[in-house]
């Protein structure tokens, strides 16, 4: 590998804004934000809008929308 080319791999905390699910990982990501974790040291803050915590998929909250209505609607309004 190539020295100086690579970002830097640090400890990061993502935190989903929807439902305040946080998560300490690694990644190459930068922030200016910065949050106290549990262990008591300042690590970056990086916030996501979904995650598997708030995801439909991963809660099981998932929403079916009646299309056949709509199909309907639409051709009553604009077409034949």
């Amino acid at each position: 590998m190539k020295a100086g080319i690579h970002p830097e791999y640090r400890d990061v905390v993502f935190q989903d804004v929807t439902s305040d699910f946080k998560i300490l990982t690694r990644s190459t990501l930068a922030s200016k934000d910065t949050v106290k974790w549990e262990d008591g040291n300042e690590y970056p803050l990086i916030k996501v809008e979904v995650s598997s915590s708030s995801h439909p998929f991963y809660t099981g909250q998932n929403k079916l929308i009646d299309t056949s209505g709509r199909v309907d609607k639409f051709r009553k309004r604009y077409g034949k």
